[in-house]
């Protein structure tokens, strides 16, 4: 069995990746460990997934100063008061609360749809309810500019139903890993694939930024959402929904996986242990963790673009280069903290229970001093934009923390799961930008470092790592 299992790998793969390709399950190297694999090839292909969904979600962030700034032909005074260069501070005040209306309303309908995604992608697969959601998103964002000539109503409308498209899209995601990932390799493949978020907002800030200065804020919806249609072609022709329908997988990679994923059962049918799933403290543990972080990541992600112009008194385009540096270090920190922390628990040196719960300790504690000393630097640039990238880079470490501890809990409820505690982050980011931006950053980032604190100690006091009794 080994002996055949180690030819059908090479057939696949390099000669430099045979060595890669014996099929030893758990402690030791698995078959097909590689791009030639067909769960790294899928990795890499929700890694770009998620870089345009968060492409798509961000780039209002930059459209709205040009909107709000008549910084270029096309903006709108009906999006809030007027704004010349000496307005006052009356004038900045309902400006800043109409962008957080405008940020916060896609997160409404983000809301709506988690628990949703998760039960449907069980019910239908990961795959056809991903894709469905990534194309609805991209088509519905060709729409902004006209909704934002109609008006602010318009533009939250158009937002609210974004959000609702666009909550589908990483349950249906756990749902798949759930049928691919290794526990031992969980770590890192989910992160690759969760790197593309920061990926897609490293390069849509600036990518932005100069499409606003140069074409006008409309080609940034119409460049990012014609991009996302064409992209869903190749999502339905290139994915599969478990292993034993990939039509060109070998054999080796196949048993691999199936038989490491055995004991973990199949997806949930109609029905669910809600009761049981309430009760749950370990449960319970990731959605407080995910409400207090995603609060602090949230309020940087939608919120960066307005500190750099209206505290730090950038242009637009320094605006998008600035705000998408600290994403550089988070997407290398995810895909780093996913490679050690399974690292750590392939060489048994820690549970699984340790191992994500100091990835969370990492990702959460120190975000939070960084984010109080930030709170002090006052408009020094680079101090601010130094305690910026440390938070978003450190921050990255959650994803090998409590971010992925739903697979570890219940992985057959993985993805209604992942909607249950993103609903509590999703609530984070419906208030974090309706913060007073202009006159409040100290008392928002002191009031975000205390969040995480206290999600932190709640995490590590009622965490962990094994599959739930009710989830078996």
């Amino acid at each position: 069995m080994q002996q055949s299992a180690e030819n059908a790998e090479a057939e696949d793969c390099p000669e430099s990746d045979q060595e890669d390709a014996a099929p030893l399950l758990n402690q030791q190297l698995s078959p097909g460990k590689g791009l030639c694999s067909a769960r790294y090839s899928l990795a890499l292909i929700l890694h770009f997934s998620l870089f345009m969904v968060y492409s798509l979600r961000v780039n209002l962030s930059i459209a709205l100063v040009a909107m709000t700034n008549g910084t270029n032909p096309g903006s709108l005074p009906n999006i809030s008061t007027d704004v010349c260069p000496n307005r006052s501070h009356a004038q900045d005040v309902p400006r800043a609360k109409t962008q957080g209306v405008i940020l916060s309303a896609f997160f409404y309908g983000y809301l709506f749809t988690q628990l949703l995604g998760g039960y449907w992608s069980g019910m239908f697969g990961g795959k056809l309810v991903l894709g469905c959601g990534l194309l609805s998103t991209s088509a519905l964002t060709l729409l902004a500019p006209l909704a934002a000539s109609l008006g602010a109503a318009y533009l939250i409308g158009l937002q609210a139903v974004l959000g609702m498209a666009e909550g589908v899209i990483f349950p249906a995601q756990y749902t798949l890993w759930a049928k691919w990932a290794p526990p031992l390799e969980r770590s890192r493949l989910m992160n690759l694939a969760e790197a593309g978020c920061t990926f897609g907002t490293f390069i849509t800030f600036p990518a932005a930024g100069i499409i606003c200065q140069y074409l006008g804020w409309p080609y940034i919806f119409f460049i990012f959402g014609g991009i996302g249609c064409v992209w869903c072609v190749f999502w339905f022709l290139l994915v599969y929904e478990d292993p034993t329908h990939h039509p060109r997988i070998s054999a080796g990679e196949k048993e691999y996986i199936v038989s490491s994923l055995a004991n973990q059962g199949s997806s949930h049918g109609h029905s669910l242990p809600l009761l049981a799933m309430m009760k749950s403290l370990p449960l319970w543990a990731i959605a407080v963790a995910c409400f207090c972080s995603d609060w602090l990541f949230y309020m940087l992600l939608t919120s960066m673009p307005t500190y750099m112009n209206d505290v730090l008194h950038f242009d637009i385009r320094e605006n998008g280069l600035l705000s998408a540096l600290p994403y550089v270090g988070n997407w290398l920190g995810t895909i780093v903290s996913g490679l050690l922390a399974d690292f750590l628990l392939s060489k048994h040196m820690f549970s699984t229970a340790t191992v994500r719960k100091l990835f969370s300790v990492l990702g959460m504690m120190l975000p939070a001093v960084f984010l109080v000393a930030m709170s002090y630097v006052s408009c020094n640039y680079t101090a601010a934009v130094v305690f910026l990238t440390l938070s978003v880079t450190v921050i990255s470490m959650c994803g090998a923390g409590f971010y992925i501890n739903q697979m570890d809990i219940a992985p057959r409820y993985a993805g209604f799961l992942l909607g249950f505690t993103n609903t509590f982050g999703t609530v984070s980011g419906i208030i974090a930008p309706t913060a007073d931006l202009l006159t409040g950053w100290r008392n928002v980032f002191f009031m975000s470092a205390a969040l995480n604190f206290f999600g932190l100690l709640f995490y590590v006091t009622f965490g962990s790592g094994t599959i739930q009794d009710w989830a078996r």
